[in-house]
């Protein structure tokens, strides 16, 4: 009887270590973590390239982009993403000492994607992790320069459309920014804009020139979103109120 109650606790003791998980799978779950993070801050429906995606990941904390293949998020399967993360773990039944890993996982990113899905388990491609350059800088919008030498005209006066394309012609613009004039009822109006994405606020810049009053100002965020109106030559000859 006594040997049976001596045997009684390692028989408990084996049964246990049976279940417990190890350090290294602890290790490796919280490296796939870092990477589901990773795919969750990818995630979106904004049409991106290949190397918006990589560079998107690349910023991430924890993250190394090993491989990234397809186009865009918008082509076919979408863009997938190798990244390689890491992950330290103990268990102090088992392995008394930290146990760190590195594995690869892959993210796919498309609109198909769902939100907080499981990263793919893959082996580590060959080579070091990739670069990206910084993505170009958007054109600056020329708020000062315009506001500066767009005409003025007394208050019973009338705006000339063809001097105040001339102001745009003199500020040699980007080719980047699109110019739009129009003229009404003694005033003229002017947008410049920067191409968006059609997801995130759009970068314009709105003037208007009339009898004792030139105005230069940039619409509010709200009114910059794709939908709303704000980056309109309309907006610029009859500007909507601003956002409560």
């Amino acid at each position: 009887m006594r040997r049976l109650l001596l045997l009684a606790p390692l028989l408990l003791f084996s049964v246990g270590c049976g279940v417990v998980q190890s350090s290294g799978d602890k290790a490796t779950d919280a490296a796939r973590e870092v990477a589901r993070n990773a795919g969750e801050k990818l995630y979106g429906q904004r049409p991106r390239t290949a190397e918006e995606v990589g560079r998107s990941a690349s910023g991430i904390d924890g993250v190394e982009v090993m491989r990234v293949t397809g186009t865009s998020t918008h082509d076919g399967d979408g863009i997938d993403v190798i990244v390689r993360t890491s992950g330290s773990a103990y268990n102090q039944w088992r392995d008394p000492q930290e146990v760190t890993v590195r594995r690869c996982f892959a993210i796919q990113v498309s609109p198909k994607s769902e939100w907080r899905e499981d990263p793919r388990d893959v082996d580590c491609p060959d080579g070091t992790p990739l670069t990206f350059a910084p993505p170009p800088e958007p054109p600056r919008l020329p708020y000062e320069e315009l506001r500066a030498k767009l005409p003025r005209v007394p208050e019973d006066g009338q705006a000339d459309e063809a001097e105040v394309r001339r102001t745009l012609a003199a500020l040699d613009l980007d080719p980047g920014i699109r110019s739009e004039v129009k003229a009404d009822q003694g005033q003229v109006g002017v947008l410049l804009s920067v191409k968006g994405n059609g997801f995130d606020p759009q970068d314009c810049l709105l003037a208007r020139v009339g009898p004792g009053t030139t105005e230069v100002w940039v619409p509010s965020r709200i009114q910059r979103m794709p939908g709303e109106g704000g980056c309109t030559i309309a907006n610029a000859m009859d500007p909507m109120p601003a956002p409560h």
